[in-house]
């Protein structure tokens, strides 16, 4: 006859078993695949506020990024991928590593403040980057547009953070239709993705930048609307990314919640189960 576990022996079982899981999760988050809830417009309309991924870690082979950072603020709780890995930092190389491609989604840690940003890949070492007039340029080369209508969506408060959207039609109430220019950006390779136009802006308008090598040059696909490597490397803008500060490709979306939280699965969008990124 087996005698009855006490209960202290309970509790250590279900504690080995919470730990055992934390370990499962936390490798596999490290080596395969990292979940990443779009916080921003900046990506529109390829992502949309709202829009959950998972993130394809083996895709650039691994560094120091590649360790997940815990932060959970309600609880003070906030543990850095440099606190876990921060031995692999500095050489900017990476281990199984693989060369990105021009037009990308990648999701990368910021260089100075270490937050996880998305956007797209523009720019690769060697290569001059420069807005004219809005239109990028790649080595002097303007790229190839086509005009493709208007992006349209509802003036109303998006996400948890309930952020409200730029629109080229400005001032629009609440509730009615906002409008920004949509054209299909095709980039030397062939890669082609859709980008939002608001308003002519500084950041239209810019001097040559010079990638560095072992650096990488992003953007947002929402040019008016997206804090990238246009703005010099501070705690706003991103300025050039190394190669170790990679974490992954996007490849699609699982789901998408229109939503304040996505858990609220009535707010789901029907259309972007599983849509795949472009």
């Amino acid at each position: 006859m087996t005698a009855k576990p006490t209960a202290g022996q309970s509790i250590l079982e279900t504690v080995k078993t919470i730990v055992y899981a934390l370990l499962i999760a936390g490798v596999f988050r490290t080596l395969f695949f990292q979940p990443f809830w779009i916080p921003s417009g900046s990506m529109k309309e390829t992502l949309l506020i709202g829009d959950f991924l998972f993130v394809n870690k083996m895709a650039y082979g691994y560094s120091y990024a590649s360790c997940p950072s815990v932060r959970i603020g309600a609880i003070g709780l906030n543990i850095d991928a440099e606190d876990i890995c921060g031995f692999l930092d500095s050489d900017n190389s990476r281990f199984l590593g693989s060369d990105p491609e021009r037009g990308d989604v990648v999701v990368f840690r910021h260089p100075v403040t270490g937050t996880d940003f998305i956007k797209r890949l523009i720019g690769l070492p060697g290569d001059k980057i420069q807005m004219k007039n809005g239109v990028l340029h790649i080595n002097g080369a303007a790229v190839a547009l086509e005009n493709a209508g208007n992006f349209e969506e509802v003036m109303a408060a998006q996400g948890p953070q309930g952020s409200y959207p730029r629109c080229e039609n400005a001032p629009v109430g609440k509730g009615a239709t906002c409008l920004k220019s949509r054209q299909i950006e095709t980039l030397p390779g062939g890669s082609s993705h859709v980008i939002l136009n608001i308003a002519d802006q500084s950041a239209d308008h810019t001097g040559v930048y010079q990638v560095p090598e072992g650096h990488f040059f992003f953007m947002g696909d929402n040019r008016d609307n997206s804090s990238d490597s246009r703005l010099v490397q501070t705690a706003g803008g991103v300025g050039f990314v190394p190669l170790e500060n990679l974490i992954g490709r996007a490849d699609r979306i699982m789901f998408s919640s229109a939503g304040r939280s996505m858990l609220f699965f009535w707010t789901w969008r029907s259309d972007r189960y599983f849509k795949g990124i472009e």
